[in-house]
Parts: C-alpha cells; sequence; structure tokens
C-alpha cells in the first residue's frame, strides 16, 4: 500500500521531496540572513529566492548553449558519420571474418518497406495540449517545488516540533537534540555535495574550453548535475562531449583528451575531495545505494534516481537519531549490523577460527596493547551473551561445545602470536609461572573467561595460568601452591552463578591460600548487579572488578606495594 500510494501521488511527492532537499540546502543561508539581523521571513525569501534564480541561471544556460550546439550540428555531421563508419566498417568485418571462420557467408536480407498510414487529423485543442504540455508540466513542478520550499523554510520549527511530538515527546531533550543534530548534519552534508558537484562542473567546463570543446559550460554543468547520480551518471556526463569531440575534428586526440580529462576529475573526486570534505562514508551501505536506486528509479523515474542517494542518507541519519525510525539504519546504514560482541557470539556458536581471528587482529590494530580492549569489551561481552542464552536454556550444549572449542582455540592463537614480543619488567616472584592464578567458578564459560584474563595478564609481564574447570573441587584445591601463589583471580559470568557457590568458592580459596591476595571478577556486571551489590556488602574478597582493565590495575598495584616492602625490608 506504501508503495502504490508512492508511485499513484508522485505528482505531489517528488515536489514535496525536491522541496525537502532543496530547504536542507538553503537552510544555512536562511539561518546566516537571521544572524545578521534580517527579520525570519525576509531571510527566508532571500534564500529561496537566490536558490531559484540560481536553477533559473542553470536551465538559462542550459537552453543558451543547447541552442548553439544545435545551430553547428549540421557541421558535425560529416565528420561524425565518417568515423561511425569506420567503426562499422570495422565491425562489418568481424562479422565476415566470424562467417567464414564457420563456414558460411553473409547473405543480403531483402527489406520489405510498407507504405506510412494515414495519421489521423488532430484537433486544434489536441495540438495545443501536444505542445504546451511538456512546457506546462515542468512550470507546475517548478511552482511546487517553490512554494513548498519556502513554506518548509518558513515553518520548519513548527514541522519539527510535529515530528518530535510523533517521535518521543517523553523524553523531549533527548529527542530535541537529536533532531536538531540530525536537521543541522543533513543541511551540511547536501550543502557541501552541491558545493562540491559546482565545483567540479566549474573545473571540468573550464578544462573542457582549453581543449576548445563547444559549449564547455553546458558540459560542465552536466558533470556537475550527474554527480548526484549513482552508478550512471558519470557514463552519461562522459557521452556527449565525447560524441561532440568526435564530431568536430577529424583525428581522435580531441576526444580522448575530453574522456581522460573528466575520468581524470572523476577519481579526484571520488578519492580526495569528497571523502576530504564529506569524510569517507556517507553513511549509505554499498547494497543500500544500489536498492534506492533502483527503487526510486522505478517509482519516479529520472528523478527518482537524482535524488535517490540525498533521500537515502536523509532517512539514515533520521534512523540514527529517532528510535521508532531505527530500522532504517540498520537496514540501510553502513555501520555494523550486529555489534562487535554479538559478531564475536555469532562467530563463535559457527565455530568460525579464522574469522574469529581475523576479528580479534583487526581490533588489536596497530597497537597490540589493544588486546586488553578486545578481551574486555568484545570477548567477555560475547561470553556474556552465551552464559546469558545459557542460563535460559536457549543455547543447546553442542553449540556451548563448540563455542567453547572456537574461543579456546582464539586464545590459543593469540597466545602464540604474542608470545615473542615484549612485556614489561615485574617482580620476579610475580612474573614467575604461577604466581597470578586465574581459577573459574562453576559457570558453563567461566573458565574460558578466566584463560582470556591470564592471556591479558601474561601480556602485561605476569606469571598468570588459568586454571581449568573443577580447579576449586575439594579434590583438587589441595594441589595449588600457596608459597609461589600472589594473587587468585576468581574468574565470574554473573550469569550461571549463585551468590553463594562465589562465596563458597572464596572461602576454599581462603583456607588453602591465605596468604594470596584474592580478587573478583565478575566480568561486565552493571552497577546495579544484586550479585556485585552482594559481595560489596558481605564477601570475603580483597576486591572486586568487574572488567580486565581494572583487574590488571588491581594486580600492578598489589605487586608494586609487595616490591616497595621488600625493599624497605
Amino acid at each position: 500500500m506504501v508503495i502504490a500510494a508512492l508511485y499513484l501521488a508522485q505528482d505531489v511527492l517528488v515536489p514535496l521531496v525536491l522541496a525537502g532537499l532543496l530547504a536542507f540546502v538553503l537552510a544555512p543561508l536562511a539561518r546566516l540572513g537571521r544572524r545578521i539581523g534580517i527579520p525570519r521571513g525576509a531571510s527566508v525569501v532571500l534564500a529561496a529566492l537566490l536558490g531559484f534564480l540560481l536553477l533559473l541561471g542553470i536551465g538559462a544556460l542550459i537552453g543558451h548553449e543547447g541552442a548553439l550546439i544545435a545551430s553547428e550540428a549540421p557541421r558535425y555531421v560529416g565528420p561524425l558519420r565518417q568515423k561511425l563508419g569506420v567503426l562499422s566498417g570495422l565491425s562489418e568485418s568481424l562479422r565476415n571474418a566470424e562467417a567464414m571462420l564457420r563456414g558460411t557467408a553473409s547473405e543480403p536480407v531483402p527489406v520489405v518497406v510498407d507504405a506510412e498510414p494515414a495519421r489521423p487529423t488532430s484537433t486544434s485543442l489536441q495540438l495545443a495540449g501536444t505542445v504546451l504540455g511538456p512546457v506546462l508540466a515542468p512550470l507546475a513542478t517548478a511552482g511546487l517545488v517553490a512554494l513548498f520550499t519556502v513554506f518548509i523554510l518558513l515553518f520548519s520549527d513548527d514541522l519539527r516540533d510535529r515530528v518530535i511530538r510523533l517521535a518521543g515527546a517523553r523524553d523531549l531533550p533527548r529527542t530535541m537534540a537529536a533532531m536538531n543534530d540530525a536537521a543541522d548534519r543533513l543541511s551540511r552534508l547536501f550543502l557541501a555535495q552541491v558545493v562540491l558537484a559546482a565545483g567540479f562542473g566549474v573545473a571540468v567546463a573550464a578544462g573542457l574550453w582549453l581543449l576548445g570543446l563547444p559549449a564547455a559550460l553546458l558540459w560542465g554543468l552536466l558533470v556537475g548535475l550527474m554527480r548526484f547520480v549513482p552508478f550512471i551518471g558519470t557514463p552519461i556526463a562522459i557521452l556527449p562531449p565525447v560524441v561532440l569531440a568526435l564530431a568536430i575534428e577529424p583525428g581522435w586526440e580531441l576526444a580522448i583528451s575530453v574522456l581522460a580529462l573528466i575520468l581524470l576529475g572523476e577519481v579526484f573526486m571520488g578519492q580526495v575531495a569528497e571523502p576530504v570534505v564529506l569524510g569517507r562514508r556517507t553513511g549509505l551501505s554499498p547494497i543500500s545505494v544500489i536498492l534506492s536506486a533502483s527503487f526510486w528509479t522505478l517509482l519516479w523515474g529520472p528523478i527518482g534516481l537524482l535524488i535517490a542517494t540525498p533521500l537515502t542518507v536523509g532517512l539514515v541519519v533520521l534512523g540514527r537519531h529517532v528510535p521508532q525510525l531505527e530500522f532504517l539504519d540498520v537496514m540501510l546504514g553502513d555501520r555494523p549490523a550486529l555489534a562487535a560482541e554479538e559478531t564475536f557470539y555469532q562467530r563463535a556458536l559457527e565455530g568460525d577460527v579464522d574469522r574469529l581471528v581475523v576479528q580479534a587482529h583487526a581490533a588489536m590494530e596497530p597497537e597490540d596493547a589493544k588486546l586488553l580492549g578486545f578481551a574486555d569489551s568484545v570477548a567477555l561481552r560475547a561470553l556474556a551473551l552465551a552464559a546469558t542464552d545459557w542460563s535460559r536454556e536457549i543455547l543447546e550444549s553442542d553449540r556451548l561445545e563448540k563455542l567453547r572449542i572456537a574461543t579456546g582455540t582464539l586464545i590459543d592463537e593469540l597466545a602464540e602470536s604474542l608470545q615473542e614480543e615484549a612485556t614489561l619488567e615485574r617482580p620476579a616472584d610475580w612474573a614467575a609461572a604461577g604466581a597470578v592464578l586465574c581459577v573459574p567458578a562453576r559457570g558453563p564459560l567461566d573458565d574460558v573467561a578466566a584463560r582470556f584474563a591470564a592471556l591479558v595478564l601474561r601480556r602485561d609481564g605476569f606469571g598468570a595460568v588459568a586454571l581449568g574447570p573443577g580447579a576449586l573441587d575439594a579434590a583438587n584445591i589441595g594441589q595449588l601452591d600457596p608459597v609461589r601463589v600472589r594473587l587468585v583471580c576468581l574468574s565470574v559470568l554473573e550469569e550461571g552463578n549463585s551468590v553463594s557457590g562465589v562465596r563458597t568458592s572464596l572461602r576454599r580459596l581462603a583456607r588453602h591460600l591465605p596468604e594470596a591476595r584474592v580478587a573478583v571478577g565478575i566480568w561486565n556486571a552493571a552497577p546495579e548487579s544484586a550479585m556485585l551489590t552482594a559481595l560489596r556488602a558481605d564477601g570475603p574478597a580483597d576486591v572486586i572488578v568487574t572488567s580486565l582493565g581494572e583487574a590488571l590495575a588491581q594486580v600492578e598495584a598489589y605487586s608494586s606495594r609487595a616490591a616497595t616492602r621488600a625493599a624497605e625490608l
């Protein structure tokens, strides 16, 4: 129904959309007029008048240059026909060669010309409609665009308030800030695109004029306008001036020069100018550009192709700021559809170790110190998601085991790639293997989290070792060396554990390792976490942390204090 409405109401919607885009371009000019003391209404009218005078000037320029080309057209027929004859002869030679290779000769095909049927006579009213229709329709559209543009600029505050009411009046400050930011972003984006396209058109026109191509302003204008048309804009802009260059000179040098000028300018715009001015991303995914161009062209024809990209950019910006329209950003934007931890979780569930390794190394570039950030903000969050799904009984045992194996293999890969890199100097008793124990609690993935903690601590120079599941069982805990161990980090993912179970583990550690410091890592626990609150109120641990960064800071503090005391003694 929505698509049908867009198609059937295009006579009204096309001018409205064009007016909206034009209003975004003219809004900075209207605001500038108000800043220098011009009344609101006068500044809006002045900005709109400047915009439409510019458009009328462009139209007049197109008409003038087009008339000049039309008047000189008979003079260009001969050279163009000669070059087309060369190309046609080459094509015919290729076809004959192909026929000879196949053992057949091309035979002439008789052509039958039917007598042209008599045309029905037209009435004066039909003739007037035929002549005036193509002229009046664009004028009517231009009038609607002008009217809508002025009204949008005049009543922009009222329109914004209505959108805010629809989008989220309950959180008024945040919604207003989002809408204002979206409008400013769109205005700057569209204005920058217009300025870049105009500058590119002027530069191409100057280059074509220096090459001696007639109607250089017309072709520069065409090239600038086609910057707004994705994919096919450049071929459309290149074809007419190249054909004209072929027609006005007997040789091929001018056509090649024109082609090279426009292509080099296009490369400069795409690789240098636009990334510097607009940023390296427009906010659209490549597939969304293709789909939006196809969709709007199918609905509204050539004008739909022209406005597809700016219209889609506007929808994506609104989707990033208005919660009810977030699906637009997900569908059309270039930001990842999944958060980094969700991507990690999905790849681990599939057992895709190679892509996990690629993700990890990409997150750690260019500084290898980013291992801590990757483990904290990606890996442990992904493990927390998996533990939550396990506790909700929506993660099967076989998928959990596949995740454990894939994540363990990733940890081995990271440990191997980092083992030859330099580490920080630590006191000898803290750098010895087993000085820091990362012990898992009883959750299904606590041991994997403990391995990440040990990897980060080893990378920082501590002799950290991760123990496996069941290390705190009565049959195993007696094997821990109380002389060597300086600190124990109990690794806990909140889902899958209980407060009483964590306290039991802490009491066992206190009995068997009375001299060692004990830290509890409740990874990614929220500030209002019930487990975090209960353990802080009544827990035998020396310290409770919620991230590997905090754990590393505490281990560094304990080792520094121990080294200071040893030096004093």
